[in-house]
């Protein structure tokens, strides 16, 4: 029996593994809507296809398989394009079903017209309209192989007439998709000038993004050799710090410890696949750097010694050409200044904070990270939840934590909360959402709701958007238009039939978030935080500091670091006594 095209395309999906679908039905993509109507296909009702994008995107990330998101033409698809952009950066499995108005109407200002094959360019590797039935079952092919093979983000352009189209013979979408990860090793010439490189430095530090997820044990045992610090960008904090005994904080806006010192005072710098990209806090001088995309690499500084690898392969190839370092003094000052920079913050969030009020969020964050789950995933808005996320969050290798860290959007948080408690039921969830982003897509407390996913969304209610507030500081420009009318989102969440729980009174928050986190269904915490909490990086330039002082505005400098200051003086335990 022939099919249509709609079908074709949700069949295809099927055989893919796809489970889910997240969007919004209507108009021109009713056709496919039909399709997963009569399929083992859930579809996710969202209430803005912002969110939907969103959602696949965790989807995706934390189950490394494909997910889709779906939107109607015109308006309903320009919606996507949000978390698009950021499932693209993140490197998310996404396929993108961008319905369209009626082929024949293309081109004539049609009701609803948009042009999204041109839309979607900058934010997929992929994008094509179907043209026709035929023509199709090729491009659903080459959208899915397209992501699956790790180029990002695939939008297909899909008029709903074709969607109707009967398919004459299928022969693309028979095709096996290709989904492994192939192992690049490093050019030998590369390989053996950074070998010599690190011979020739007396002192070395590795800092280390994403890239080192499947390089763990490698990135250790190069450090153990070449005596050598460990720090990271916010991208490789999940990956590398846990149990990390050369550990020595975070670099950038969001950093901690002793990584800045130790980047810009070794006389090697090694990047191990990060893109990182405040280029103000890395050195110029004498740096190497180590990644699978070769046009990372030297676009961040000055970049001496360039690698196209995996970082697992390129350590494999060079560690029996390194000479072994038997000096750990530039090691061991850099762990003890890590250590003693740690514990010069603690106090921030450690006196009195049972009877400050508004409550600290750093108080907030730190008992969270104490009570959740050895396996649980966090989700955090971009701006100061951010901060907190990166400073607080211990990782343990079975933890995630989804951010919109490359985009840097706000309202993510929710939305990939749904995501992510919707691919893993059984793990707990917990959105770390400003009231800001939060209200963005407020709606999708319903779709919450609708779906009774058990996540937790705590939200950091500071009746302020506390990072737009610490930019105009540093530049000294006097807060404007940051702070707005307070809300209870707790009564908000209350009216939609979600379980709520507010804090105000800091000596009751562990009982009550304990409480909250136990609950089994979906659970909103409404935590009224101090909006002069803020958290200024610990390497900062005379201007930003003058900012502050010509603001004359209260602020927090710094703030805890929670189970991490527990490491860092567990790491002093490995320096050799005299």
């Amino acid at each position: 029996m022939a099919k249509n095209f709609a079908q074709l395309l949700v069949d295809t999906l099927e055989k893919q593994g796809v489970r889910r679908i997240y969007g919004l039905v209507g108009d021109s993509l009713n056709p496919i809507s039909d399709a997963v109507r009569k399929s083992s296909i859930e579809w996710v009702h969202v209430r803005n296809e912002e969110a939907a994008a969103f959602a696949a995107s965790a989807d995706s990330l934390v189950t490394g398989e494909l997910a889709v998101c779906a939107a109607s033409c015109g308006p309903g698809n320009t919606h996507l394009i949000q978390g698009l952009y950021d499932a693209h950066r993140n490197g998310a499995k996404v396929l993108a079903l961008a319905s369209h108005i009626p082929s024949v109407q293309i081109g004539s200002g049609f009701f609803q017209e948009t042009h999204p094959e041109k839309i979607f360019q900058e934010c997929s590797a992929y994008c094509e309209m179907v043209n026709s039935a035929d023509q199709g079952d090729r491009v659903v092919h080459h959208a899915i192989q397209s992501t699956m093979a790790g180029h990002g983000v695939s939008v297909l352009v899909i008029p709903g007439d074709v969607s109707q189209q009967e398919v004459t013979r299928p022969v693309f979408t028979n095709s096996t998709v290709a989904a492994g990860r192939p192992i690049l090793l490093p050019d030998p010439h590369q390989a053996a000038a950074l070998a010599k490189a690190i011979n020739d430095a007396k002192t070395v530090t590795l800092f280390c993004g994403a890239g080192v997820r499947d390089a763990r044990e490698e990135v250790l045992e190069l450090a153990e050799k070449i005596k050598s610090p460990i720090g990271h960008a916010l991208g490789g904090k999940m990956y590398i710090q846990h149990d990390n005994p050369f550990d020595v904080g975070m670099s950038g806006l969001l950093g901690y410890g002793a990584c800045h010192d130790a980047s810009n005072e070794a006389d090697l710098l090694i990047l191990l696949g990060t893109d990182f990209p405040y280029s103000d806090f890395l050195p110029t001088e004498n740096v190497a750097q180590v990644d699978v995309d070769g046009s990372h690499i030297g676009r961040r500084t000055t970049v001496r010694y360039p690698v196209i690898g995996d970082v697992a392969a390129t350590i494999k190839t060079i560690l029996p050409h390194v000479e072994e370092k038997r000096d750990r003094s530039f090691l061991d000052k850099m762990l003890r200044k890590h250590c003693g920079k740690l514990s010069s913050v603690v106090e921030a969030y450690t006196s009195n904070v049972d009877k400050h009020v508004p409550i600290h969020p750093e108080y907030i964050a730190n008992i969270i990270d104490e009570l959740a789950a050895e396996d649980a995933i966090f989700t955090v808005d971009t701006g100061m939840c951010n901060v907190w996320g990166a400073r607080y969050i211990t990782p343990n290798g079975s933890r995630e934590q989804i951010g919109s860290f490359r985009h840097g959007t706000m309202a993510n948080a929710l939305p990939q909360a749904i995501g992510a408690q919707a691919a893993q039921p059984g793990r707990q969830v917990i959105s770390f959402s400003g009231d800001g982003g939060l209200s963005m897509l407020m709606g999708e407390l319903l779709t919450v709701k609708m779906y009774q996913l058990p996540l937790k969304c705590v939200v950091f209610n500071n009746s302020s958007l506390g990072m737009v507030k610490l930019e105009m500081l540093v530049q000294g420009i006097p807060e404007f238009e940051t702070d707005h009318e307070h809300v209870n989102f707790a009564q908000v969440a209350e009216g939609m039939g979600i379980k709520s729980f507010r804090i105000e009174d800091p000596a009751k928050a562990r009982d009550v978030l304990a409480e909250a986190l136990a609950y089994q269904g979906p659970a909103l915490i409404d935590v009224v935080t101090d909006p002069n909490a803020l958290s200024i990086p610990p390497n900062i330039t005379f201007a930003q500091l003058m900012g502050f002082s010509k603001a004359a505005t209260r602020t927090v400098f710094g703030g805890g670091v929670g189970h991490m200051l527990d490491m860092a003086t567990s790491n002093l335990r490995n320096i050799p006594r005299p």
